[in-house]
């Protein structure tokens, strides 16, 4: 492994916070996309698509929209809605197609898109990083200006999409300053959290051996958490997997032994019944690692806790704080066991049908 080795990932994840402002500024220069989409009263239900990390954090998006709104969203992979429509959309119902990509040129999200653009009941946009990408084209698109990246993982631009769709869902909020404020103070904080993510990863990587990664969300954190598990297999190629943090003890526990990180990714709204899991996954001999706003008496049995601040804030709107560190373990694992972060093997940044 070179010296350079995961330096462009490395530098992606560090420029979160200008990626973040730049995105509130652009969105600005949008806002009549907020007014023709998200704050139109034509749709009965709006439908996120995306592939991959696209699709995750479709999850977050569909999860704000209706939390903060109080409307129907659903989260599909691309694929879903471009060949299976019919197992998931309703006859006489108008949807909203939100494409999430990149790139813009994912062929599953091109396809779904050019799929629906011309039926009846059904109005297409999107959010990327590149404004002159296929997708773009086909479609009008919120972008994330300083998104684009040079690795093939996503870290900046998915933090930056994700930000930049929540600060929309928010502005069409019948609670909008309340979402902004909560949404300013994650850009504030960002870069701080994004320094001592660094750190604090970095030392729990060179100090503990592991060998399986578990990571549970729930709510507007399960497509974080699956966005994780896809982060740490994506750069390392350890075996993870993620789930719903109370779904993880039907059954799925059978694997947590001795060498086991589990991380949970702890919500304000359902904290008390997260950390009955966390504990009980300790039992088991795991290493529980708690993601949360705040540490109290009741994270302290953890093995390690990582806090991003902001516990006055929505679950929602702190979810992108939570991803510097996810993003930080998949990158030093992957250093510590002598791969690349930076050319992860059998991924390109597109992928093409």
């Amino acid at each position: 492994m070179s010296s350079a080795s995961g330096s462009k990932t490395y530098v992606e994840i560090a420029a979160q916070p200008a990626a973040l402002a730049a995105a509130a500024l652009q969105l600005k220069q949008q806002s009549d996309w907020v007014d023709r989409y998200l704050k139109s009263g034509r749709f009965d239900e709006v439908i996120f698509i995306g592939s991959g990390s696209s699709y995750y954090q479709a999850q977050t998006m569909a999860a704000t929209y209706r939390k903060w709104l109080g409307k129907s969203a659903l989260a599909l992979p691309s694929s879903e809605l471009y060949l299976f429509r019919g197992q998931h959309t309703a006859l006489n119902r108008n949807y909203l197609v939100v494409g999430v990509s990149r790139s813009g040129e994912s062929t599953e999200v091109v396809l779904a898109l050019e799929s629906v653009q011309n039926l009846s009941g059904y109005t297409i946009c999107g959010i990327t990083c590149y404004e002159q990408s296929t997708m773009a084209r086909l479609a009008e698109c919120l972008v994330s200006p300083l998104g684009k990246e040079e690795s093939t993982v996503m870290t900046k631009s998915f933090s930056s999409m994700t930000w930049m769709m929540q600060a929309a869902i928010a502005s069409a909020s019948a609670h909008a300053l309340q979402h902004q404020a909560d949404l300013e103070a994650v850009v504030a904080a960002d870069s701080d959290v994004v320094q001592r993510a660094d750190a604090f990863i970095q030392g729990l990587v060179q100090s503990e051996k592991l060998n399986k990664y578990i990571y549970l969300g729930m709510g507007a954190y399960f497509g974080i958490a699956q966005e994780a598990c896809l982060k740490i297999k994506e750069m390392s190629y350890v075996w993870t997997e993620s789930y719903g943090t109370l779904e993880f003890r039907h059954g799925p526990k059978s694997v947590v032994e001795p060498g086991t990180l589990v991380c949970v990714l702890l919500s304000e709204q359902a904290r008390a019944y997260e950390l009955k899991v966390a504990q009980e996954m300790q039992q088991y001999g795991a290493y529980v690692l708690i993601v949360t706003a705040e540490a109290g008496d009741d994270t302290a049995f953890a093995n390690g806790v990582f806090e991003v601040g902001g516990r006055q804030l929505s679950d929602e709107a702190r979810a992108v704080l939570y991803l510097p560190g996810l993003q930080y373990l998949g990158y030093y694992t992957a250093l510590a066991k002598g791969v690349d972060p930076d050319s992860p093997r059998n991924l390109t940044q597109v992928v093409k049908i």
